[in-house]
């Protein structure tokens, strides 16, 4: 008997859309004397971006021994000295309920594996304790490290999670009947006092390759405890792999079509590692010889550059504004050149669809983390708004960062969550402008011109003195001194001071100096 046709939710047949073809994935690796770059594409468009740099190594992942400097109840969290310049944060929501205390080791009766530790409820954590962190999201400005007592070390097929009693499945692996094989042998295989998650690309491993893998991260998790018993807090314990290791181990899969390396040294070791847990991949990875830079041939400059800029320019003519502040990132959709015959409502939609696919990327691309507003365009109908949204949430499953989003309000704004771990990209690859401070904008020349005639009229109060230099930026300098009647001659005349202005390349445009003629004193902030 022929089976029944499935039924939408309005009596039409439900037609099954055909699966969508997955991008073609590469991984292009620029090495340079100063820093290793890192470029994942998807059929040619630049999805991720990372930075290695020798003086900024990357803290993610580390293990150190830490002392306890202050606990805040108030917070529920905790202030410790791992060694580094800026205190770690721990919240008492990323430890365990059980917390391992090593500040008195030699007081402490070692367990079966010869380790001496105590174990304490989080609450009873106090000022002065030693404890065992690592690091889960990297310094940015002036907050320091978040830490977390939850140790995970990860190998290129499973991850090792001391003193959980869990074992775990990448939800990456759709197929059932393979899920169910590598749950059998996590369980067969996981040791005692630990738990183990088995990774995405250890589909189809047989047990000897799982094995070898956890076998080498039981080995890294003994020699942190030992070096607990001799070394004093705060100390680096394990230095997580560099950036491009890391980059290789966990996105180097059978779904990237090639590797491309411009070195040749990193090209060998990359190949050595690959032989050894991947041999099936090799034959992925290329040395880059040709004349033209290979971030270049690859259009990962050009597409790089437009990842810095504010706006974001969409195929449709629309464009995207993306403003990052110290609270929140905020993204708004406008139509700029798009022109459309079809009613305001379809093109409304037309653009937010594809600002969504744009948003997505561009939040992959930037490593934007925290609260992200989103000023969609306004739509009547609320299937519209449903499409955006259902359509934001596709783009976004395919990010390894993990989110929440609300649904879209009647005003289009979507708000949502991203996990932030590292600074994002226009962290890493600019600095504040030492003149505006980051805010992008100055002090109007008329409005500096008002506070220079505030301080004459300070300084005429009280001082006796009748002469002084006033030392500002060649700009401003031109703006105070342009025409006969210019503004310094008309302040001379109205407050009976002798101002002699003086180019200073040295200033800020929105910045100014006096000197006294008598003394040759800065007594600028005296008279402020």
């Amino acid at each position: 008997m022929q089976e029944k046709q499935k039924t939408g939710r309005h009596g039409r047949a439900a037609r099954k859309s055909p699966p969508a073809e997955p991008p073609r994935r590469e991984i292009i690796i620029n090495a340079t004397i100063g820093e290793t770059r890192i470029a994942i594409l998807e059929d040619g468009k630049l999805v991720e971006f990372y930075v290695e740099r020798p003086e900024h190594e990357r803290m993610l992942g580390n293990i150190y021994l830490a002392r306890v400097l202050k606990t805040i109840k108030g917070m529920q969290a905790a202030f410790l000295d791992i060694g580094e310049s800026q205190d770690a944060f721990l919240p008492y929501a990323d430890m365990g309920d059980l917390v391992r205390i090593y500040t008195h080791v030699d007081q402490l009766p070692p367990d079966e594996h010869g380790i001496r530790k105590e174990l304490v409820g989080k609450e009873q954590l106090r000022v002065g304790d030693t404890v065992l962190v690592q690091v889960t999201k990297e310094p940015l400005g002036t907050k320091g490290a978040r830490v977390s007592t939850r140790i995970s070390i990860p190998g290129r097929f499973v991850v090792l999670i001391p003193d959980e009693n869990i074992v775990g499945v990448s939800k990456k692996i759709t197929d059932e009947a393979e899920k169910r094989r590598l749950r059998r042998l996590a369980k067969a295989l996981k040791p005692q006092d630990c738990g183990i998650i088995v990774r995405t690309v250890a589909a189809g491993k047989p047990e000897s390759v799982l094995r070898a893998d956890l076998e080498n991260l039981l080995q890294i998790w003994d020699r942190i405890q030992r070096r607990v018993q001799r070394e004093k807090a705060p100390c680096l314990l394990y230095k997580e792999v560099g950036m491009t290791s890391s980059v290789v181990r966990d996105l180097f899969t059978p779904d990237v079509a090639k590797l491309v390396v411009d070195s040749k040294k990193l090209a060998k070791d990359i190949l050595g590692y690959v032989k050894e847990v991947a041999p099936e991949l090799a034959d992925r990875i290329e040395l880059y010889q040709g004349k033209t830079p290979i971030f270049d041939a690859y259009d990962v400059e050009r597409q790089l550059e437009r990842a810095l800029s504010r706006k974001v320019w969409l195929k449709s003519g629309g464009y995207l504004v993306i403003d990052q502040t110290e609270a929140l990132v905020a993204i708004d959709v406008n139509s700029g050149k798009f022109l459309s015959r079809a009613d305001q409502e379809q093109t409304n939609l037309k653009i937010n669809l594809e600002a969504a696919r744009e948003i997505a990327r561009q939040l992959r691309l930037r490593d934007l983390g925290g609260l992200i507003i989103i000023d969609f365009i306004d739509m009547r109908e609320p299937a519209n708004r449903r499409r955006v949204y259902d359509e934001l949430r596709r783009e976004l499953d395919k990010d390894r960062a993990q989110y929440n989003i609300l649904p879209m309000s009647k005003f289009g704004i979507v708000e949502l969550t991203r996990e932030r771990v590292r600074p994002s990209l226009v962290f890493t690859l600019s600095e504040p402008c030492p003149v505006c401070g980051g805010s992008g904008r100055l002090v109007s020349k008329t409005t500096l011109a008002t506070k220079i005639e505030r301080w004459i009229k300070s300084f005429r109060a009280k001082s006796k003195e009748r002469s002084v230099e006033l030392h500002v930026h060649p700009e401003m300098a031109k703006y105070l001194t342009s025409g006969l009647r210019s503004r310094i001659r008309r302040m001379m005349w109205k407050l009976l001071v002798k101002i002699d202005v003086v180019e200073d390349d040295s200033l800020a445009m929105d910045d100014f100096r006096f000197i006294s003629k008598k003394t040759g004193e800065d007594i600028t902030a005296e008279y402020a």
